[in-house]
């Protein structure tokens, strides 16, 4: 249903501006000329895993590993009649997991809703904007560090960087990550993942620390 939402609020404006970026970029042309397909056929993840940890394509297959997702896992495009504008959706949707290893945001639903509010500065597919309102899932403390620091970051790299629709990734795959980033404009946003860890360890001695004080006392 989301991926259905996505084709319907593309059309007809959005996705022609997409395209319309593209066409007007050299490597969006031969991406549009070529129309490569990103999944587990084209792309050797058993290669990637070899490639030193600076590279494109090991962040990209360390984030896959880590989040224990695979790249055949985008709905094919099917209410956007356009045979070329309907390439252009099944790209960006294919080329999403590297935005999520390019900026390191995780698939819990503060990581998507950060990712989304970039995708949206820099895409403008309606979507991606909608996808925000998820914001109302997250937990206070969540939804304050998305406004304080994940949403500045993602209005800031979406509509400075340039438009990721137009990064041919098969070949950047043994480029150095943080060299791709410069390139980009894209600035890494704080490591959510550490955040997170540092929170669930801290209410975890937390607990502890009021158990023990609890035995202490005779309570427990």
């Amino acid at each position: 249903m989301i991926a259905a939402l996505g084709e319907a609020t593309a059309t007809p404006y959005f996705i022609y501006r997409l395209r319309d970026s593209m066409l007007s970029d050299p490597t969006g042309r031969r991406i549009l000329r070529d129309r490569p397909r990103i999944s587990s056929s084209t792309m050797s993840m058993t290669y990637l895993r070899t490639l030193p940890e600076n590279t494109v394509g090991r962040a990209y297959a360390d984030w896959l590993d880590r989040e224990g997702v695979s790249p055949d896992t985008r709905d094919t495009v099917k209410y956007i009649d356009d045979e070329e504008c309907a390439y252009v959706m099944q790209r960006y949707r294919e080329c999403h997991d590297f935005y999520h290893a390019v900026t390191g945001l995780p698939i819990v639903v503060e990581g998507e809703v950060a990712l989304k509010a970039f995708e949206f500065a820099n895409t403008l597919l309606p979507m991606t904007g909608l996808s925000m309102f998820a914001v109302t899932r997250l937990k206070p403390k969540e939804r304050e560090r998305f406004w304080k620091v994940y949403l500045p970051w993602a209005i800031k790299n979406g509509m400075g960087a340039k438009e990721v629709v137009n990064v041919y990734w098969e070949e950047q795959l043994e480029r150095d990550v943080n060299m791709l980033r410069a390139e980009l404009g894209i600035e890494k946003p704080v490591d959510l993942r550490s955040i997170r860890k540092a929170e669930r360890e801290r209410r975890k001695a937390e607990k502890e620390a009021k158990e023990r004080s609890g035995d202490s006392l005779g309570i427990n």
